[in-house]
């Protein structure tokens, strides 16, 4: 993004009265290479594709804050890999993983990741240190830095559905597991930044594992070790949670965790959910990232998003219920836009 596009994201994630009503939208893997036409294999390996792409799509949307901006990913597979899961990459789609610890007590076996040698972080590392020059010199800053939740790096080790049946079986094992894990997403984090360098205030954090808990459940195994996080890094930097899985039953205690902005799903209301939050974050969203960011028209954009304008908040950043999905039309990505333009002139007027 560029510079003056963190200074207006900023201000709106930290609730400033003036911050307006900014528009952004994280984009990876999953979108990127299908709207551009190449392939992943290319999007992932080849540097100077990956580097074309992100200065691509943000020379075709001026108008749209993208986050984190300028990311290095490979689908889901960076931190798991770290751990020593199997990867598998394909030409035309996100990676899989095949996870690797067959018992919750393997998690004895596991040692702390070193973001510097293991898996494919080095790989991310190096590539960030090698374009982050010529990303400052077209114009544009690096101002976040991103990683996996510690309950998704924990599934994907683990299997969801293993992993969840663990947080009853065996609760020990699940904190231990969840103590390694956060430690991984903390050194990862703090490792991109300092590859990067002081361009970087802020993080986001994506993990959609969480909002398959009760509340009793994300008191005692999401809630202390996202804060963790949240208090690893400075208080002024700004602090992004993804997660548009059902974060209902704890709406109203994820704000204490730390984060800035919540970017949650589209089934849940903006009203109901700055009600929970009692305004102590700011609300990312809200419009249905399949049914009308991808399958609608970019009228049944403009309608959706002027719903969510309408709906009361006092921190807003206009976005999609969850991350772009594949398929989403740029045509349907600028009617976000013309919403937020035509809400603000109308509000000069």
């Amino acid at each position: 993004m560029r510079p003056e596009q963190w200074a207006a994201f900023k201000k709106a994630a930290k609730r400033e009265p003036d911050a307006g009503t900014p528009v952004a939208a994280i984009v990876d893997s999953p979108w990127i290479p299908g709207y551009l036409g190449i392939s992943h294999l290319e999007y992932y390996f080849d540097t100077d594709v990956w580097l074309d792409a992100n200065l691509r799509i943000m020379r075709e949307f001026p108008d749209i804050i993208f986050l984190p901006s300028w990311w290095v990913e490979f689908g889901m597979a960076i931190e798991p890999s770290a751990f020593g899961d199997r990867v598998r990459f394909w030409p035309d789609r996100t990676p899989d993983q095949i996870a690797t610890l067959r018992s919750a007590t393997d998690v004895d076996r596991l040692a702390p990741v070193d973001a510097q040698t293991d898996g494919l972080m080095p790989a991310a590392l190096q590539r960030y240190r090698s374009c982050k020059g010529r990303i400052f010199d077209a114009g544009y800053t690096i101002p976040m830095v991103a990683a996996r939740g510690p309950l998704c790096v924990a599934s994907f080790l683990r299997g969801v559905s293993e992993f969840m049946m663990d947080i009853v079986d065996e609760p020990d094992a699940v904190h231990k597991l969840l103590d390694l894990t956060t430690r991984c997403v903390i050194d990862w984090l703090s490792a991109q930044a300092e590859a990067i360098g002081d361009s970087v205030e802020g993080i986001l954090v994506l993990d959609d594992i969480v909002g398959f808990l009760s509340l009793n459940a994300y008191r005692e195994f999401a809630h202390p070790y996202l804060k963790r996080i949240c208090d690893a890094f400075p208080s002024g930097w700004v602090k992004v949670y993804h997660n548009d899985a059902n974060v209902r039953p704890f709406l109203s205690e994820l704000p204490a965790a730390g984060f800035d902005v919540l970017n949650w799903s589209h089934k849940i209301p903006v009203k109901e959910a700055y009600e929970k939050t009692g305004g102590r974050v700011c609300l990312m969203g809200n419009v249905a990232p399949l049914e009308i960011g991808v399958r609608g028209t970019p009228e049944m954009v403009l309608e959706a998003a002027s719903q969510v304008l309408d709906s009361g908040a006092s921190s807003l950043i206009l976005s999609v219920g969850g991350g772009v999905s594949p398929g989403m039309p740029a045509e349907n990505l600028r009617a976000l836009a013309r919403a937020a333009a035509a809400r603000a002139a109308s509000q000069m007027a």
